[in-house]
């Protein structure tokens, strides 16, 4: 299903949101403070997906906005992108206890009840896998193999669909260039590639 209509796809994204913050549909939501189910542009065609919310997003309800937030908002403006130029959300909604990696059910759940409809109402062309989790989902998910992040980080894969081309993108999850900083130009070199992608794809589209 492709959304023409930006204030049905606003609407419906609305929609999930108010679902995610209710769900209770795996053992995550015993935990939470918030459900974070994403937020940002919808309609410039452009996914950052993450791995799960932190301390500080499950506190606010807001995706990355605690040190790995503030390091991606770094590594965004660098190369001239901003959060109003992307919709940013993750694999699973709720915090896995102890900022642990999401069990493989955990995500299963989270992704076909919520993540996969994310994506068909936004309907990108572009997806930024922020990690090893969101990365092994959506390569997964579009047919490609993703063995390691060493491996595939800032390369562009091309889907070629009935709704047009995908661009895909792995790259480090801000989270592990902070607890390995040799990782930072490695990261940087990715966004360049990244900042590109996003301004050809979002350049005639006003931010919001």
């Amino acid at each position: 299903m492709i959304y023409n209509n930006m204030g049905r796809a606003l609407g419906d994204l609305e929609k999930i949101a108010e679902e995610i913050k209710t769900c209770k549909k795996c053992p995550l939501h015993n935990n939470r403070i918030n459900a974070v189910p994403g937020e940002g542009n919808h309609s410039c065609g452009v996914m950052l997906i993450g791995e799960a919310p932190g301390f500080n997003e499950d506190l606010q309800g807001r995706p990355f906005v605690g040190a790995a937030g503030k390091l991606l908002d770094e590594l965004m403006g660098d190369v001239g992108i901003s959060r109003g130029m992307v919709y940013i959300t993750n694999v699973v909604k709720c915090r896995p206890p102890g900022n642990r990696q999401p069990r493989d059910n955990e995500v299963k759940v989270c992704t076909s009840l919520y993540l996969d409809r994310q994506i068909a109402i936004i309907n990108p062309k572009l997806i930024v896998c922020l990690g090893n989790i969101s990365s092994k989902y959506i390569f997964n998910k579009y047919g490609l193999k993703f063995k390691n992040m060493s491996e595939v980080h800032g390369k562009i894969h091309r889907i070629i669909s009935l709704h047009g081309e995908l661009k895909i993108i792995a790259t480090y999850h801000p989270a592990a260039i902070l607890r390995n900083p040799k990782l930072i130009e490695e990261a940087k070199m990715d966004w360049k590639t990244i900042g590109e992608a996003i301004r050809s794809i979002c350049k005639k589209t006003p931010q919001q």
